[in-house]
């Protein structure tokens, strides 16, 4: 089984290290990529004046009651299953091969687009921020491919490094939100009338549901690490649990002391007013924290990009990494260097990153105009259908096996899958809102998605016919792990 090379005497190591992430360790890679500063600041924002207004928190709340529900069967399949593969092996063992190839690809596409996303963001509000504080303006592509760079080398040092600087991070913005929800519950009190029916479904219930979906995305991440887990099939599912819960008070209780400060009836038109300048958090704290905190929460915003564009560039070399070990990608991507970071893998999702970034630069695009919507809006429908497949996947695997425990394998998972596929449908028809852009060109983008599917077929049934032991190997690739 050893890989013929040039040099056949210099091993190559392949395998992701064991035992390095605990349930803290793939929580703080989780939640770093859904950044609940970044959250709150950009997705609470856009929810309040787009979605429901007042009745925001109870959106967030809803979904993240959806996803619990679909938690439940993926605890269960989290228990059958150990493989860096994550959504892509889920979807071989529900749907097969050639189901599981299609979601590859589209994980492929998501997570490594969302990392392009990363990268306008990130040195957007570089160069914004640190020229109102210092006066030092330096263009954002510069502050981007620096974040990438220093993403890239916090990666290969190993897994476990990364986790324990996005801890850091994460305690820093929790505890910044923290110390703003304590303060405008002393100073003003939390409304209770942000859940009632009138403030719940005013405004788009449906756009603040699918908004809210957004600030979760990442939850899934928790099987990508399953292999370099410490005892994977109980720490993946108390992670995704700890994850999803997590998440949902985070974005739910901040969102409703937003709306409790700007007045319940008022959130939205408050909101509104903001949106072009996006500043509502910030206008919010000046007058809760004050200019200094303030100033704090502006830097933390920093760190909260950075510390989503580490942990979306751990899963989306994974990614790359499982698709290199079954042979669909080169296999050279399933190199890993002796700390168990995946090597070439690594390089070529950082290299990829910073092409499109630079291309979309030299075109002379806005960043926040052109490539953050684009990259974001597209890796954020690529993920909801990700989970949309690795739903319906669970509930197949299960129903096939004749599993007798209704509850945990249909009926939640289930509720799950419907809940997820209506949210994928309101992102579909409202991409221009999700990718927050009416461009011709952004707002056709979900047609890669129709390219991935008819791709992957195509793909498979060559395969099957031209490679029989790699269209066997998507499946064996997941047999070998299974039983850790």
């Amino acid at each position: 089984m050893a890989e013929q090379t040039s040099a056949p005497t210099t091993p190559h190591h392949t395998s992701l290290r064991p035992g390095a992430l605990g349930v803290a360790g793939i929580v703080f890679l989780v939640l770093a990529a859904v950044a609940p500063l970044t959250g709150i600041v950009v997705v609470a924002s856009l929810a309040i004046a787009l979605g429901n207004g007042g009745g925001t928190p109870m959106a967030f709340f809803l979904v993240a009651a959806i996803l619990l529900l679909f938690a439940i069967g993926y605890a269960q399949m989290s228990k059958q299953l150990v493989n860096a593969g994550g959504f892509y092996a889920f979807v071989v063992k529900g749907l097969g091969r050639t189901g599981g190839l299609v979601a590859g690809l589209i994980a492929t596409l998501g997570y490594n687009f969302f990392v392009v996303g990363t990268i306008g963001t990130s040195g957007f509000f570089m160069q914004t921020i640190i020229r109102d504080l210092t006066g030092l303006d330096v263009h954002w592509l510069v502050w981007g491919l620096l974040s990438i760079v220093v993403c890239f080398v916090l990666a290969r040092i190993g897994v476990d490094f990364s986790s324990k600087v996005l801890g850091v991070c994460l305690v820093l913005e929790v505890l910044m939100l923290v110390v703003f929800d304590v303060s405008v519950l002393v100073q003003t009190g939390y409304d209770v009338a942000a859940f009632s029916p009138e403030a719940v479904f005013s405004g788009s219930l449906p756009i603040g549901l699918l908004l809210a979906a957004t600030g979760f995305l990442g939850f899934e991440a928790t099987a990508l690490f399953s292999e370099e887990a410490k005892q994977p099939l109980r720490t993946i599912p108390r992670a995704t649990y700890t994850s999803i819960i997590a998440i949902g008070v985070i974005l739910g209780v901040t969102t409703w002391a937003v709306v409790s400060a700007t007045g319940v009836a008022q959130a939205q038109a408050t909101a509104l007013e903001h949106l072009p300048t996006g500043d509502l958090i910030f206008s919010l704290s000046q007058q809760y924290l004050g200019g200094p905190l303030t100033t704090v929460m502006m830097v933390l915003l920093l760190v909260s990009l950075f510390a989503a564009m580490l942990a979306f560039h751990n899963s989306a070399t994974r990614y790359l990494y499982s698709l290199g070990r079954a042979k669909i990608l080169p296999q050279a991507l399933a190199r890993t260097r002796p700390n168990g970071a995946p090597q070439l893998a690594g390089i070529v999702q950082a290299g990829f990153a910073a092409i499109v970034a630079i291309l979309f630069a030299l075109a002379g695009a806005d960043p926040i105009v052109t490539l953050v919507p684009a990259m974001l809006g597209f890796g954020t429908l690529s993920v909801l259908i990700l989970q949309g497949l690795a739903a319906i996947s669970i509930v197949v695997y299960f129903r096939r096996r004749n599993d007798p425990r209704w509850w945990s394998t249909f009926i939640a998972p289930g509720i799950g899958f419907l809940g997820i596929a209506a949210i994928s449908i309101l992102a579909i028809v409202n991409f221009n809102i999700v990718a927050g852009s009416e461009e011709l060109a952004i707002r056709l983008m979900p047609l890669l998605l129709v390219l991935a599917l008819i791709g992957g077929i195509v793909y498979a049934a060559y395969l099957r016919r031209a490679k029989p032991a790699v269209y066997d190997g998507l499946a064996t690739d997941l047999e070998r792990f299974s039983d850790r």
